[in-house]
Order: C-alpha cells, then structure tokens, then sequence
C-alpha cells in the first residue's frame, strides 16, 4: 500500500472514531421545543384544558382542521425496522436510532420539517404496515427508512395506495431523485445525451430498482441499460429471477442477453451506477476499463463506496461520485428529502409520485449547472441552502400539475415560504448555539 493510499484511508476512515463521542456528549441530536407564547401559566388555559376542547371538537367535524390547528401539517415521522441500516445491514430498530434521528436533524435543518424517528420492534410486513396506519393521525407524511428487500417494495406499494397522506421510501425515491440529478448533469459534462447513454446499474435493490423506474421516466432508453446482482446481468435468461421484482426489468433491459458480472456488463457503458454493497472492491479497475469512452461511475455505497474515487481515477474515470460528503460529488438523499417533503407538505399532497421526485431533481441539476459544470461539481452539496426551497416549489407545482394537491399556491408563494420556514430553524439553531443553549462540544472530543 502506498503512503498516499494509506493517508487517504486514514482519512476516510476518521469519523468512525469522531462520531461516537459526539453523539454521546449531547445524547441525540433532535428535541422538541415548544413554538408558541407562555407569557405565564394562564395561557396553558389556550393551549391544554380548557380551551383546547374547542380545537378538538373542530377537528372531530372537519378532519382537515388539524393541518390548521395543530403541527400534523410539518410532522412526519422517520419510521424504521432496522433491517437495512446503511452499508451495515441487519441491526434492527434500536440499533439504527442514531440514523433515524439524523434523519430528524436534517429534515429539520435543511427542509423546516419537524421529523420524528419513529424504531419499530417488528420485522413483519403486516405488522409494519398496521403500525404505520395506527400513528396516520399525527403525521402529514411518513418517511420509510432503512426497511430489507424486497418488503421494501410491497410496504411502501401498500401504504401509497392505503393512506390519504405522502408515503415515501427515502432509500427508493430519495436515491432515485439525486441519482438523476447528478446523472443529468454528469451526462451534460461529458457531452452525452440521456436517451442514448448506456448505463450499467450495480445492485438491484430498493435504490437502483426505483432508479431505474425513475431515469426511464426522465428519458434513459430500457434497451441501454444493464443491472446486474450478485449473480450478474439480470436478462430473462436467468429463470432465478423469474416471478420476483426483478423480472419486469429483465423483460425491458440487457435485449442482447449479456452474461456476466460488472465487467462483462460494463463493458462500452457511459455510466455505472453502483448501490450494491460496502466496497472497496466491488468495482475494479478493469471494470472501469471496458467502459466507453469519459466514463461516469457513481459509488454510492455507504460508508465505504464500491471504489475509492482515487482508484477510479487511476482507471481513467472522467466523472467519479459517491455517497459520502468528504469527496467531491456526494450523491446523497439529504439533498432532496427535505425540499421534496417541503413542497408536499406545504400543498398537502396526497402522496408522492416519480413525476414529483424528477421535478425536484431537474431543478437540483439546473441548480449546478448554472453555477458552471465541472468533474468536481455536477451536483449542488447540502450547504447551498438555497436549492432547497426551490426544489421544493417544483415539487409543490408538480403535486398541483397531477392534481394531488388539497391547497393551491404559486410557485412564488411556495418558494418564499419554503425559504422563511428553513431559513426561520436555520436562524434558531444559529441563536441557541450563540447563547449557550447548544453547547459547544471540548475542542478534543473525538481525538
């Protein structure tokens, strides 16, 4: 190993150590804090016994009173099972509780909504799927996360059909949004087009299984594009998949019936979309050498990408993103979630559909692109604040365009108020930590 590899691992590999301490020194990440007066004890007479009877009574009449006389119109709730924490699998609920809540910390931050992680002790579908219904009353919309194929794929189906609020699973049309996102402008960069790249898909799990959808819809031509899973090319040769998720996509890709792996299914591809598993070695230098010419590869496996971008690089990678924040071009949920919840819940919309995550992704991509292209810039990172109130407003334009609004705004009116509700908790948050009230953490914790 040389000494620049091994100092870029030591790198890549620091937080695990950092994180630990932190976590511990403030004991999780989110809490509730009220927003309304208490100028004295009296005005718990408004908003508990006795005046709050009134706003309950309104709402047993009018169902849609909560979304003005309570918070259901910003809650959504982070529910998880556990079953597929990040790039660490299994762990179950209480395990991945420090996800959840991060997920609440983003929601938050970057999106103005009040997210609740929500750790189920059941890793059965039905019971899931009841668990989610029971708590409908509360929340404005409910955020899946970190849920094992392919039950992924039926409870996500069940509840958009079964609930009247936005259902989504962010490990599914979160990644499908960003990946489009970045694949636009990747595309644009190496002067390709979208309906004539070849693509190669690494994994067929929930992520890449709702890309593929979502890129169809955004242009990409089925015929150019081969998944493949840890069996190899998915075609409908391969009688193992036959009857599952994966056989309506072998009817559409792979139409020559290539076999193989990565490399075999690699090979002239303008972009390989890789949400496999942890790597380094997932993808190989050789895979990355078959490859068209200026290839795009994105890493996104958590927290170790299928390749390290200095590997890829190496094997003549022109475009090279992945999953984490500490490289350049992080293909990542966190910059759509927020603003695609913004624009829904702010026209309390029905659910959220594909057409509603490529609006959010086109004005991501546009985003960047105005800002000037380049091998290290194809995507917008989560400090430029700004992309989240206008992703927001797309979404919320596209919620009324496909007729699942229940309110209608304009796109300025959603636009400045996703704006004033992000930059409002951003302001708190600023405020709490100058006044002490967010302590600073010892400049050695973590060392």
């Amino acid at each position: 190993m040389s000494v620049d590899t091994e100092k870029m691992l030591k790198e890549a590999s620091k937080w695990k150590t950092i994180a630990p301490p932190f976590h511990a020194f403030y004991k999780g990440k989110v809490e509730v804090m009220p927003k309304c007066t208490i100028r004295s004890l009296q005005d718990f007479s408004i908003w508990y016994t006795p005046g709050v009877a009134q706003a309950c009574l309104d709402i047993e009449k009018d169902k849609e009173k909560a979304y003005e006389l309570t918070s259901k119109w910003n809650y959504v709730a982070v529910v998880s099972d556990g079953t597929r924490v990040l790039g660490l699998g299994d762990i179950g609920g209480q395990a991945g509780m420090p996800v959840m809540e991060g997920k609440a910390l983003i929601f938050k931050y970057l999106g103005g909504v009040d997210a609740f992680p929500i750790c189920l002790s059941t890793k059965n579908t039905e019971e899931i799927i009841q668990a989610v219904k029971w708590i409908e009353p509360t929340f404005g919309g409910i955020n899946l996360e970190d849920f094992s194929k392919p039950k992924c794929f039926e409870i996500l189906d069940r509840l958009r059909k079964e609930m009247p609020i936005p259902v989504w699973h962010d490990d599914q049309q979160g990644t499908a949004a960003v990946v489009l996102a970045g694949t636009i402008n990747a595309l644009k960069f190496v002067g390709k087009k979208m309906d004539e790249a070849k693509f190669t898909l690494v994994g067929t799990g929930s992520a890449n299984t709702r890309s593929f959808y979502v890129l169809k819809a955004a242009g990409a031509s089925p015929k150019n594009i081969i998944m493949v899973d840890s069996k190899g090319a998915i075609s409908t040769s391969r009688k193992d998949i036959e009857g599952t998720y994966k056989w309506p996509i072998a009817e559409e890709t792979n139409p020559d019936g290539v076999t193989g792996g990565i490399k075999e299914a690699a090979e002239g591809s303008d972009i390989m979309i890789a949400a496999s598993k942890p790597g380094p070695d997932v993808i190989k230098p050789e895979d990355i050498k078959v490859m068209a010419s200026d290839p795009i590869v994105f890493a996104c496996a958590n927290p170790v990408p299928e390749i390290w971008p200095w590997v890829a690089e190496k094997a003549g990678v022109k475009v090279m993103a992945t999953g984490r924040s500490d490289f350049p071009n992080q293909i990542n949920n966190s910059l759509v979630f927020p603003a695609i919840f913004r624009g829904a819940l702010d026209v309390r919309a029905k659910t959220i559909t594909d057409e509603m995550c490529i609006a959010s992704a086109t004005a991501l991509a546009k985003f960047a692109e105005d800002k000037g292209l380049t091998k290290d810039y194809i995507i917008p990172s989560m400090d430029e604040w700004e992309i989240y109130p206008l992703q927001a407003a797309e979404t919320g334009m596209k919620a009324q365009e496909q007729g699942l609004a229940r309110i209608k705004l304009t796109r300025d009116e959603l636009y400045e108020r996703a704006s004033g509700i992000i930059e409002r908790t951003q302001k708190i948050v600023k405020l709490l930590m100058q006044q002490g009230f967010i302590e600073s953490p010892p400049s050695d914790l973590g060392n």
